[in-house]
């Protein structure tokens, strides 16, 4: 009488197949980015104790390995749509949950519900800017200028900006020049800017190809701002954030001109034509960075 229920043998090769080897390229960057939400969740458990300069430069510790892990992905070949999910989910906590949390324990706390949703509207753009970024790959129809620039403000630089508050009280100003009040309403814009639709410049492009004479002074330069930014940091940091912000209108203006001769190319010839000073790109989306794995300031 043959068995009710025989013996089930999985196919051996079968099995081989299932659990192949990985390369080590593919874990380099994936781990780099769970270094970045280490240091994301290690800047809130800072706010927590009340720590903020420690919470701050947990935070701008997160944004520079999230500019890292990208960029070895490409350079080690090493993309994944893994990788591509970890990051949206990291950038998430590092750049849109960790900020609002910093806020609230500095100053927001103290406007009640006001700060507390002002803190909430930030982490929600947060989301909505990394959740539209990931759509916005799938587009066909992308020109290649446009892979020079973000749609809104990235989420890592718009972590930086909204600190600004916090930067200007360490360096030593007082409080009644960025009051929570004001800091709450400067919250929301910055929110505002993320999900907007104003062109970015990235600067995915800049420094491409290094001339060689000018390797050894940008090393110097490098150099030298890296010894700056460890020496005075919250003075670095809220010049960098003004500076970025008082140069969003050039962006919009450059767009907007690169847009018209782009049309105008495609009007006169039906194709589109390299603008000067864009290099043509082999797709409409720069691949690598952390996803599958595109360039991920998100």
């Amino acid at each position: 009488m043959p068995r009710p229920f025989p013996p089930f043998e999985p196919d051996p090769q079968a099995r081989r197949r299932r659990f192949q080897a990985i390369p080590v390229r593919l874990l380099i960057p994936n781990i780099v980015t769970l270094l970045a939400l280490c240091a994301g969740l290690t800047g809130i458990r800072m706010a927590i104790e009340g720590r903020m300069e420690l919470a701050l430069g947990a935070i701008v510790i997160a944004a520079v390995l999230d500019g890292m892990d990208g960029r070895l992905a490409r350079m080690l070949q090493g993309t994944s749509r893994f990788g591509a999910e970890l990051d949206s989910l990291s950038d998430f906590v590092c750049f849109g949950v960790a900020p609002g949390i910093v806020l609230y324990m500095w100053g927001l706390d103290t406007l009640g519900s006001i700060g507390w949703i002002a803190a909430l509207a930030f982490a929600i753009c947060a989301a909505l800017r990394l959740a539209r970024f990931n759509v916005m790959l799938e587009d066909p129809n992308k020109p290649d200028f446009a892979s020079n620039f973000f749609t809104g403000v990235p989420a890592p630089m718009g972590a930086i900006c909204v600190l600004l508050p916090v930067y200007l009280e360490l360096v030593g100003l007082p409080r009644l020049v960025a009051s929570p009040a004001v800091a709450a309403v400067y919250c929301l814009a910055i929110a505002l800017l993320m999900v907007s639709k104003l062109p970015a410049w990235s600067g995915k492009k800049l420094g491409a190809r290094v001339p060689r004479e000018a390797v050894l002074p940008l090393f110097v330069c490098v150099a030298l701002f890296v010894a700056v930014l460890v020496t005075w940091p919250w003075a670095v940091l809220a010049l960098l954030t003004i500076a970025y912000l008082a140069l969003m209108p050039l962006s919009v203006m450059r767009y907007a001109q690169l847009e018209r001769e782009y049309l105008r190319a495609t009007a006169a010839g039906g194709t589109e034509e390299p603008l000067a000073g864009d290099a043509p790109t082999s797709s409409p989306v720069a691949v690598d960075l952390d996803e599958g794995r595109p360039d991920r300031l998100n």
